[in-house]
């Protein structure tokens, strides 16, 4: 069944249940960015696999709006649909919000599938259309009810992370969270975020590809916690441990029901912006629900000393596999023949070497050439291209460890002499990856006031790139973590102009993307870390946890200043010092050449 005809489908359900317009996001019960197959609804009814995307379907159009990572992909999967791309931030674009209140008949009906969109989203929703005096519907699956094949809600086996990697018990965890409630006049805090839950309980686990936690709610209550998850699928021993804290667990399924016989006049703790809407719509109407931003979300994205020391281990090993994997890339470009996925699968074989290496961060994003220049490629059997010894290849991949979560992004000149334009566009990057590790701020800075400093080369230049220049990183838990970002657009939601805390771990990650030719990225991770403090107030700066060499093939020296050339001479004599001793002599004498001063 074509797309074209899962839409006539889609439309006919619609015209029988009287719905005008049918949303269909990118998401989960969760709100997770990732998403296992079952949720993959936007996905079966476009084509579209990109991990940002929502849909808008009518009688007359279906649209779909992504972002810049995104807008290549998108025309190539979605040309012959029928489904028309909105790029969204784009000049005259209309938001997908905007779209719905103009196309909105007066007096329609509005579908989604409730447990897709959070609370605060239907409520704004609501708000925008009632001057169109029109319906919304929350509990149709449409996708699903057509989905006749669609894959099983995945129920993986679950663990605990230890002590010695979490560094904090979960008790201490919840006493403070706990705390958190009593000062609010106490009640019941329901989480749905995965990686909320994960880092609370000290949990782990595989029901989304690459990000290891469990698919589960919980409630935290004065003495106890619930938590709805899939059945059988901790050890007896794991079980035994979690009772121990108070932790009971229930069926995945069993959410709604608990929260339907929540007392009346209770205190419910909530965050509008993450949980879904339908277990909002469960609580009895005279619950006092407390709309608040989840503090797990901030208190996980500051390392502790011991998650910090994990980390440190977990990027030097991560830096040796990528590093070995460039010298080998190198050396055997124009003697066998090498494809982008041929290329990833290599890289996974050097870190699979690592100790305590449990699998990829992401799906890997190795693009050849004008591949490059598409943000967030995904190689397939059917445009896997061939690499030459000629052009770029962009690799952007990370792992998950025992001892933390890795992403890097290196972009190396597969042969021959980079041209001026080559050099122009990789120098100027390069020098904004610097710049950004090298920046000195008072503290309450957040990553808004700091985004320039990775932009201004290109800037100079009349270039940019289309996506944020730095997202946080979980401790072996999602590669993208709120509240810390680069970015220099503010963003209205709630968190998401964090200030930047010691012990944050932040993506730096500028780049340049030229269709049809090539793309360069190069990102390092960087650990937030006080500074001085005076009687100015206190500075804050960045120490960088990824050390990989960065190619010295493509580098004008003449574009950089003194300043950032002892910048990227000090890295370079820190990765080798970091990383030799892992090293054959072989790819010590490599990788001593390539980060010889500059």
């Amino acid at each position: 069944m074509g797309i074209r005809e899962r839409l006539t489908q889609i439309r006919k359900k619609m015209e029988k249940s009287e719905i005008d317009m049918y949303f269909v996001p990118t998401n989960d019960f969760h709100g997770s960015e990732y998403v296992s197959d079952y949720f993959k609804t936007r996905e079966f009814l476009s084509g579209f696999d990109g991990s940002a995307g929502n849909m808008v379907i009518t009688q007359k159009e279906a649209g779909l709006w992504t972002d810049g990572r995104y807008f290549l992909q998108a025309e190539n999967q979605l040309a012959g649909t029928g489904i028309t791309l909105y790029k969204s931030g784009q000049e005259g674009v209309p938001t997908v919000n905007q779209y719905i209140e103009s196309n909105m008949p007066e007096s329609g009906t509005f579908g989604v599938d409730g447990r897709m969109v959070s609370e605060a989203w239907v409520e704004g929703l609501k708000e925008m259309l009632a001057s169109k005096k029109a319906k919304v519907v929350l509990e149709r699956d449409l996708a699903g009810e057509i989905w006749l094949d669609r894959p099983e809600l995945r129920h993986e086996k679950a663990w605990i992370l230890p002590e010695e990697y979490t560094g904090e018990s979960r008790m201490s965890k919840l006493q403070k969270l706990r705390q958190f409630l009593a000062e609010k006049g106490g009640g019941k805090m329901v989480f749905t975020s995965l990686d909320d839950i994960a880092w609370l309980l000290n949990i782990r686990g595989s029901d989304i590809p690459c990000n290891p936690v469990v698919l589960s709610y919980l409630v935290v209550e004065a003495d106890n916690a619930f938590l709805f998850a899939g059945k059988g699928i901790f050890s007896v021993e794991d079980e035994g441990a979690l009772g121990s804290d108070g932790i009971v667990l229930k069926r995945y399924d069993e959410i709604y029901d608990y929260v339907r016989n929540f007392p009346e006049e209770e205190h419910i703790f909530v965050d509008k912006h993450a949980v879904n809407a339908i277990i909002v719509e469960n609580f009895p109407k005279n619950t006092k629900i407390v709309d608040t931003a989840c503090p797990v979300t901030a208190w996980k994205a500051v390392k502790n000393s011991v998650e910090i020391q994990n980390e440190r281990k977990a990027h030097i090993r991560d830096g040796v596999a990528v590093t070995k994997f460039i010298c080998w890339l190198k050396q055997n470009i124009d003697k066998m023949p090498l494809t982008e996925i041929k290329a990833a699968e290599k890289l996974e074989g050097f870190r699979r070497e690592g100790k305590h290496y449990l699998g990829p961060s992401f799906e890997p994003i190795a693009g050849y050439a004008e591949h490059g220049a598409i943000v967030h490629y995904s190689a397939t059997p059917e445009t896997d291209a061939r690499l030459m010894p000629e052009n770029f290849l962009l690799f952007d991949t990370g792992g998950q460890y025992l001892e933390g979560t890795t992403d890097v992004t290196r972009t190396i000149l597969l042969g021959g002499k980079a041209t001026s334009e080559q050099k122009k566009y990789y120098t100027a990057v390069l020098r904004g990856n610097l710049n950004l590790c090298a920046a000195k701020f008072m503290y309450g800075c957040s990553g808004v006031a700091l985004d320039y400093a990775a932009r201004q080369p290109l800037w100079e230049m009349g270039c940019d790139y289309n996506h944020g220049t730095g997202h946080g990183v979980g401790y072996l838990l999602n590669v993208h973590e709120a509240p810390n970002a680069f970015r220099y657009r503010i963003l209205k939601e709630p968190g998401q102009n964090a200030v930047l805390e010691e012990g944050m771990i932040t993506s730096d990650e500028p780049g340049i993307y030229l269709a049809g030719k090539y793309g360069i990225r190069l990102e390092n991770l960087i650990l937030c870390v006080k500074k001085e403090k005076n009687e100015f107030g206190q500075f804050m700066g960045f120490e960088p946890l990824t050390f990989v060499p960065f190619d010295r093939d493509a580098i004008d020296t003449e574009q950089m200043s003194q300043k950032e050339l002892d910048y990227l001479n000090d890295y370079h004599r820190q990765v080798y010092e970091k990383l030799e001793k892992y090293l054959s002599s072989e790819e010590k004498e490599w990788l001593a050449d390539m980060c010889a001063p500059l």
